[in-house]
């Protein structure tokens, strides 16, 4: 019962990851429908169940729009694993204040830039002016949408990609928006 399960708002867009027992319950109490099977059947004391793998619900749910968390791996996924800087792609990446906070420089999604270890050093705790630096792309908050909110999951539920419009975009492209 630890499969996920991919569900839908009543208008087909992808709302949030589910795990199979909370669907079941959904579709048993008649509050959402199965559009897509897993592999399998679920088997409980008194009935069988299809396996879902997308369900949709059967009523609007009106939610703001989730925004991306300020975190070290969301601003290394919304740079594309690259150094701002030089251009290097690379998993041994650090985080860099554009302006430095002891000049003021915000703790925020437009202050922060992934970087390599030599440009981070080279820079160090000078403006990109002082540094004689610049960035390869402004830094931005990323938006969010449905395939940032899915791409773990993408390459293991294929049926899901389908429901997914951006599911064949590249990270980079999906979050820059």
């Amino acid at each position: 019962m630890g499969t996920a399960v991919l569900v839908l708002n009543q208008n087909y867009e992808p709302l949030n990851v589910c795990n199979e027992r909370r669907a079941i319950v959904l579709i048993d109490r008649g509050k959402a429908e199965i559009l897509e099977h897993g592999s399998g059947q679920i088997r409980t004391p008194s009935q069988m169940f299809a396996r879902p793998s997308v369900i949709r619900l059967m009523y609007l749910i009106r939610r703001p729009r989730p925004k991306a968390r300020l975190t070290r791996r969301e601003v290394f996924m919304r740079d594309n694993f690259t150094c701002q800087y030089c251009g290097v792609r690379g998993k041994d990446l650090t985080i860099d204040h554009v302006i430095p906070r002891h000049k003021g420089g915000k703790h925020s999604w437009d202050n922060l830039v992934s970087a390599c270890r030599p440009c981070n050093h080279r820079k160090g705790g000078k403006t990109l002016d002082e540094a004689k630096m610049s960035l390869r792309r402004p830094p931005a908050q990323p938006r969010v949408s449905p395939y940032y909110l899915l791409n773990q999951y993408l390459q293991s539920y294929t049926e899901w990609q389908k429901f997914v419009p951006e599911w064949e975009l590249t990270p980079l492209m999906a979050a820059a928006g």
